[in-house]
């Protein structure tokens, strides 16, 4: 006896040397939803919403930012003109001029002074004073060819019309939303999941059927080549034997093939590599478990709070309404609390000095709009209507919703009807194919009757399979219509 040696990944997954895979629904379900593309997408637009919702809180914050300025000017600002500036650098010149000229004057006037202006006139008044104008100059001179200028503003928002208020609540609708259209995706996932599990399933039965058929075929017609040997059967009864036999061969094939892209499809959803083997571990299930709610225990309330369709449109709806109050706030009064401080070179608060200084200010800003031609007006009704839309969406889902559980659990009760007549119809089948089979061994049934016979029971038991799966789908799609699979 062969073994195979095995090692378990994780709980209903086990992986042999010979590149086996065994796993059951729900190791298939965690395998896709750890490898779907779409659901890490969505993860990540979750995290995105968590830390946008952060963001907008910090709107409630003051805010501190610095700001840090350098500009080199061609020209210096100055604050005396040239001919303020040559009178300045010359004042000594000419008041020495003026005091000669007023010298001489008083000299003619009162001869008697002539000795007291002349031992005046030696003394030198013109350098001294040229050099306080030139000081005086220098001091004007602001040297404005290198400015720096810095500030530190703090500002805090007292009222912005309930903008901050409003996109906080957005943001914290759209969080929310990221995780409904998250579970969204996980249901989407789980569904293709199971339908192609379950098709596996399905084919994995029907291989088997279609093996079984095989091998009845081939043993009759083996018999009916000893039947034409002996003479008591024709050739042409020998031919349709093996045409059907052809037949089943060719079918054989097409479920052989059919079985082997729905497993690459199974392997491509749970992120395995396609030529992996995998095998199911209801595949050996001759009756499918069926666990099934009476369609009376169907409550639309619970499909209303559980589907996340509706709850990511009933977000909308509310993220849409919170865009009306952001709307109707860009129109009306803001207010902010300021404080700076601020810092220059050249700084002017003791004379122009090349040194950094600064001062601190503080106030209050108040912004009011007047006058915008009703454009606030028209822009609030336009979100209006906007808000309005989201709300017939909602209503619509809503009984798109109640029309699509309806069907599921209409479908669900014809799942349940089919597969009471296909057992129904596989028991006579049955009791058909045994019928002629001993019919046929007597020599009392042509063997055109027996093929018949066994056409009715490979239908009966395709049937029975198809109706098997069947309300394992319709169970799968009233759970998904509820909002409850998981």
């Amino acid at each position: 006896m062969k073994r195979l040696v095995s090692i378990t990944l994780f709980a209903g997954i086990t992986f042999s040397l010979q590149a086996q895979i065994a796993l059951t629904l729900d190791s298939c379900r965690a395998l896709a939803m750890e490898n779907n593309k779409e659901l890490l997408i969505g993860q990540e637009k979750i995290k995105a919403a968590h830390y946008q919702n952060k963001a907008a809180f910090t709107n409630y914050l003051p805010k501190l930012s610095a700001t840090g300025t350098y500009i080199r000017n061609q020209k210096e600002i100055s604050i005396l003109n040239d001919e303020q500036k040559a009178g300045l650098s010359q004042l000594g010149t000419t008041v020495g001029t003026q005091v000669k000229g007023f010298a001489q004057q008083l000299a003619v006037a009162h001869p008697e002074l002539v000795p007291l202006i002349t031992s005046l006139g030696n003394f030198d008044i013109a350098t001294p004073l040229n050099a306080a104008g030139n000081s005086i100059v220098d001091a004007f001179r602001t040297d404005t060819r290198n400015m720096y200028a810095g500030a530190i503003t703090l500002t805090q928002p007292l009222y912005m019309g309930g903008k901050i208020r409003a996109y906080n609540k957005i943001t914290q609708y759209a969080e929310e939303l990221a995780r409904q259209q998250h579970h969204t995706g996980m249901q989407e996932v789980i569904l293709s999941t199971d339908q192609a599990y379950w098709q596996v399933i399905s084919l994995v039965n029907k291989k088997k059927l279609a093996e079984g058929y095989l091998k009845l075929l081939q043993k009759l017609e083996s018999d009916v080549d000893h039947m034409i040997a002996e003479g008591v059967a024709t050739k042409a009864d020998g031919l349709s034997v093996k045409v059907k036999v052809n037949e089943a061969e060719m079918t054989l094939t097409k479920v052989e093939d059919g079985l082997s892209l729905s497993k690459m499809l199974l392997c491509q959803l749970c992120g395995l590599d396609l030529s992996t083997n995998v095998v199911l571990a209801d595949e050996n299930m001759n009756d499918l478990p069926i666990l099934l709610k009476e369609n009376s225990e169907i409550n639309m309330e619970t499909a209303y709070a559980s589907r996340p369709e509706l709850k990511s449109l009933e977000l909308a709806s509310l993220i849409y309404k919170q865009k009306v109050n952001v709307t109707r706030a860009e129109h009306l009064p803001t207010v902010a609390l300021l404080g700076n401080y601020l810092v220059s070179n050249p700084s002017v608060y003791n004379g122009f000095e090349n040194k950094f200084k600064g001062m601190w200010n503080v106030g209050v800003m108040v912004q009011v709009p007047i006058w915008n031609w009703g454009e606030g007006v028209y822009k609030t009704k336009a979100a209006k209507a906007e808000a309005q839309i989201a709300k017939y969406h909602l209503q619509d889902a809503r009984e798109k919703v109640e029309l699509q559980v309806n069907q599921a659990a209409f479908k669900v009760t014809e799942a349940k009807k089919k597969l009471i007549m296909a057992s129904k119809n596989l028991e006579k089948a049955n009791e058909n194919l045994r019928y002629a089979t001993l019919g046929f061994e007597e020599g009392v049934i042509a063997p055109a009757n027996v093929l018949e016979a066994h056409t009715a029971w490979l239908s009966a038991q395709s049937e029975k399979i198809d109706a098997q799966i069947d309300i394992k789908l319709t169970e799968i799609y009233l759970q998904k219509s509820l909002g409850t699979l998981k």
